[in-house]
This record gives structure tokens, C-alpha cells and sequence, in this order.
């Protein structure tokens, strides 16, 4: 299921501001949640992340 266009612009900037894959509210993804990282993946997010 895809994520609401709002929901997902909102998730880029906060991305665009860590080096380290974070959720939609900015706290970084820990590595056994593979939902949200499959999420993250899926939706294209790891595009974001600050180099």
C-alpha cells in the first residue's frame, strides 16, 4: 500500500536532514523493524539520505 503523497513529502525532508535512516518523525529506524525499513526502501526515502 502506498503512502499518502503528504505523508511521504513530509518523510523526504525530515530524510534529507539525517545521514542515518530515520522514520517519518525522525527517530532513526533500528534495524529489526524490517517493516519500516521495507517502507522506507519501497517508497524510495533511501534517496535522501544527507552524503
Amino acid at each position: 500500500m502506498a503512502l499518502d503523497k503528504s505523508i511521504k513529502n513530509n518523510w523526504i525532508e525530515i530524510q534529507k536532514k539525517h545521514d542515518v535512516p530515520v522514520n517519518a518523525i525522525g527517530v532513526k529506524i533500528k534495524e529489526k523493524d524490517t517493516k519500516t525499513m521495507k517502507i522506507w526502501k519501497e517508497e524510495g526515502i533511501d534517496n535522501f539520505i544527507k552524503k
